[in-house]
């Protein structure tokens, strides 16, 4: 028997149209009213996907076909879905943008996949009646997109709002959906590519109840809610899909045993996961299938703790590191630690933020940081991107982590590069090699990513466990013989 599992998509002209905060204001609208949403978040996006998950009140996970692959794409979206009530999916950029002409990967070919209705938002910004052809393009140019209706944004009053709907609705044949006008109060501030992380937000529920109380004063909710709930249904989970998530546990001993290990068992084993305000880019599936092959996780603070605790594992994600450097650099007991970890062997996994940290120094506007020094590699912060969008990465040659020969999908997502890149000569008379070639994106060094050192892996690329089972693999894989050896 298929099941409904009622869903949109919040879809957009392009970047910077009003997604977001249409998005954040549907979930926390319907949430007041009782109802249960599961956010999830289109494209290489870890700061939107923060902000959803904490209007929602629960995880918001990704549905990037690019990073993932269109089937899991269809499994993960009905296997989160865990009885809600409704799905709300943020698209990014715009509707049909994607890797190429043809849009792959593009928002639009996830609502295909997902067969889910589109609600277009637009900025309306200096124009009137043309608005009308601008969403008229929008539902010709692929009719297989199904666009159920139109949020105007940005509108400047009521006569300006009176035209644009009624060129609309007499030109496109859909509804408008709501006009929200040129909001004064900006609670979702910006920095870099997108907002500031939630978790730095001095205001968190003060801009959600903001977003929520705009799509009660601007939106059509009811009729947006029917046009979620007419949605053609899917079919069921599959009994090998993936399991809803669990939470991640604090620094603390447990008796619990992960699901998928015999109780009887004691081997569990401890993976360490960097989490505070330095670091806060991971995908929740990267947790979920870390413990779904047996791993206890372990949250730890490299700002607050003085070591780390015993961990066979220990995973660094990305983040904002130069938003708490003087904090880093000044927790010497917490990096003479890791650094005693490292040369016994430890498994250590870091992607961007978390490279960055292994690093010799940060150097932010002229000043330098010296950080945890596993490698003899100075980065620095720039005001202009240094690499943004999806990544290809080959493996070159056998590291802890990935066989010769894997292909690898993810993406870049920083603004810092490598302030010494004549050291790449060097890097083998220390033990030190680059796993990954580049086959799309830039890497550390030269088209080279992937720093290794003993059982240490650090790489600009972030990736996603779903698409890469390879990773889950072997942080378990790694795990378990650094515990194994250990006694």
């Amino acid at each position: 028997m298929k099941i409904q599992y009622p869903r949109l998509v919040i879809a957009g002209l392009k970047g910077g149209s009003g997604k977001t905060t249409v998005s954040l204001g549907l979930i926390a609208a319907w949430r007041k009213k009782g109802l249960r949403i599961i956010p999830y978040k289109k494209g290489p996006d870890y700061i939107d996907g923060g902000w959803l998950s904490s209007a929602a009140k629960r995880p918001c996970y990704n549905l990037d076909p690019f990073l993932i692959g269109k089937e899991k794409v269809l499994s993960s979206f009905k296997a989160h879905f865990n009885n809600a009530d409704c799905a709300v999916i943020e698209g990014n950029r715009g509707l049909y943008d994607g890797m190429d002409a043809e849009g792959t990967y593009s928002t639009a070919e996830l609502s295909k996949i997902l067969k889910v209705p589109v609600i277009l938002i637009l900025d309306c910004t200096k124009v009137t009646r043309t608005a009308s052809a601008m969403v008229l393009g929008m539902q010709k140019f692929d009719k297989k997109v199904d666009i159920k209706g139109v949020v105007l944004n940005q509108i400047a009053g009521a006569r300006h709002e009176k035209v644009v709907r009624e060129a609309i609705e007499r030109y496109c044949n859909i509804p408008v959906l709501g006009a929200i006008p040129k909001l004064r109060k900006e609670f979702l501030s910006e920095r870099h590519m997108g907002l500031v992380p939630f978790q730095e937000h001095p205001e968190v529920e003060k801009a959600i109840s903001f977003c929520a109380e705009v799509a009660e004063k601007y939106l059509d909710l009811n009729k947006i809610w029917k046009i979620a709930r007419n949605v053609p249904p899917l079919e069921p989970l599959s009994p090998r899909a993936t399991r809803p998530p669990r939470r991640i546990r604090p620094n603390a001993d447990r008796d619990e045993t992960p699901r998928s290990l015999d109780p009887s068992k004691k081997s569990v084993i401890r993976i360490g996961i960097i989490r505070d305000s330095a670091f806060q880019f991971y995908y929740p599936e990267n947790f979920e299938e870390l413990e779904r092959k047996g791993a206890r996780l372990i949250e730890i603070s490299a700002l607050k703790e003085k070591k780390l605790p015993d961990i066979d594992a220990l995973y660094i994600g990305g983040g904002f590191p130069e938003t708490n450097v003087l904090t880093l650099a000044k927790n010497k007991t917490f990096i003479n630690s890791l650094k005693k970890a490292v040369e016994s062997g430890l498994p250590v996994y870091a992607e961007c933020g978390g490279l960055m940290y292994l690093g010799d120094a940060l150097v932010l506007e002229g000043k330098t940081y010296p950080m945890a020094g596993i490698f003899p590699v100075k980065f620095v912060l720039e005001k202009r991107p240094q690499a943004h969008g999806y990544s290809i990465v080959e493996a070159q040659k056998d590291n802890p982590y990935y066989a010769e020969g894997d292909v690898i999908r993810g993406h870049e997502f920083h603004y810092s590069r490598v302030m010494n890149p004549d050291v790449a000569s060097e890097l083998s008379k220390k033990d030190i090699y680059f796993a990954f070639q580049m086959k799309r994106g830039e890497g550390i060094i030269n088209k080279m990513d992937g720093l290794c050192y003993k059982n240490v892996l650090a790489t600009y690329t972030h990736i996603h466990a779903l698409g890469t089972p390879e990773w889950t693999e072997g942080m378990i894989r790694r795990a378990l013989r650094y515990k194994k050896n250990r006694g």
